[in-house]
């Protein structure tokens, strides 16, 4: 397919809004290959301080600017030679699914065929890993769709004040459709994919920084949060509320095996996956997207509950803002070696994955 123009490429959205159907259908797409997904930068998107986009925009790279008025961050990035788009959606839920439904509905794209990562960094529960490890989602679980009941008022024999939506108790019985009139409580994501990122990274060396060797030093409890940073495989947590402290990862360890059917491990906390894979599955009825091509890499930068003896509230103080993570810089880092391998796979050798989703279906 031939790639659109530049002068029509950067053409405002609402210049494309006033083309008849028959006018924007004539036109060629910009080829996608791969949408890189983030969910913020901190100031540019290069030469200064990064956040989760700026090693895509330098590294890759993303060169060429598009306009995105109306979103969030009002500018796309995108590499012509590999055909990489690159979109930063603002956090939390709410700004991850209208960014990704106005991006697959720009009629300058064609996504039918793109895969999607989510390339972000997030909290890590201690008792699966390390501050600074990447971690593939073979699952995302909704935790922040419940009833709940004041931590003060909780009856003597519940784990937790969290309830499914759908009723009254916390081990209710037989576990609700995930899917229904409530909303969405989680998603499986395409294991062949999933298994083969893994397999495709798992041997990726992550730099053991001297600030993730001394904040594993604090977790001597705690066996897995001990050992250096890696690649694995672990289901991801989606809740808007920053939560923090043992007896919310506890709760965290038990919602997941709740809504899994006791198949899955929480592993990582954020906070947009559940958007992401709502505002997609969507648009698969719609056949503008494949939901088998979508993958979510969560790296560590920082524990989601303090180390023995210490209190939630500190914990909370010590990591008040994003870079006060104490894996902040390195979970960038590990987000972008372990994804960037499979974005420039998938990139340069096309033609085995256009047709053919990566690992099988």
């Amino acid at each position: 397919m031939m790639r659109l123009p530049a002068s029509l490429a950067c053409l405002p959205l609402a210049v494309w809004g006033v083309l008849s159907q028959a006018q924007a259908a004539s036109l060629a797409k910009i080829p996608v290959r791969v949408v890189v997904v983030t969910t913020f930068e901190l100031g540019n998107d290069t030469g200064d301080m990064p956040g989760e986009f700026q090693h895509w925009v330098e590294k890759l790279p993303l060169s060429e600017e598009l306009p995105a008025r109306g979103s969030y961050h009002e500018v796309l990035r995108y590499n012509p030679d590999l055909h990489v788009l690159g979109i930063v959606t603002g956090e939390g839920p709410s700004h991850m699914a209208s960014a990704m439904t106005g991006l697959v509905l720009d009629p300058r794209f064609d996504l039918r065929k793109a895969y999607f990562l989510l390339a972000g960094i997030g909290g890590i529960n201690p008792n699966f890993g390390s501050v600074g490890s990447a971690v593939w989602a073979p699952r995302v679980i909704n935790g922040g769709l419940a009833h709940m009941i004041d931590a003060r008022e909780i009856p003597s024999d519940w784990p937790d004040g969290f309830v499914p939506v759908q009723g009254a108790s916390p081990t209710l019985h037989p576990v609700p459709a995930l899917h229904s009139q409530w909303g969405d409580m989680g998603y499986t994501l395409n294991p062949h994919l999933v298994n083969w990122a893994y397999t495709l990274t798992h041997t990726v060396t992550i730099p053991d920084a001297p600030s993730l060797q001394a904040s594993r030093a604090r977790y001597k409890d705690y066996p897995a949060a001990q050992k250096p940073p890696q690649v694995m495989v672990g289901d991801t947590l989606s809740s808007e509320t920053f939560w923090v402290g043992a007896k919310m990862n506890g709760w965290a360890e038990r919602w997941v095996r709740y809504w899994t059917d006791n198949q899955g491990t929480f592993a990582t906390t954020a906070e947009e996956d559940i958007g992401l894979m709502q505002a997609l599955s969507a648009q698969a009825k719609a056949g503008r997207v494949d939901i088998n091509r979508v993958l979510i890499l969560r790296a560590a930068s920082n524990y989601d509950m303090p180390p023995t003896g210490e209190s939630a509230a500190a914990l909370l103080k010590e990591e008040a803002d994003e870079t006060g993570f104490s894996g902040f810089i390195p979970s960038l880092d590990a987000a972008w070696l372990v994804g960037s391998t499979v974005v420039r796979e998938l990139a340069l050798h096309w033609s085995s994955y256009e047709n053919v989703t990566a690992g099988g279906n």
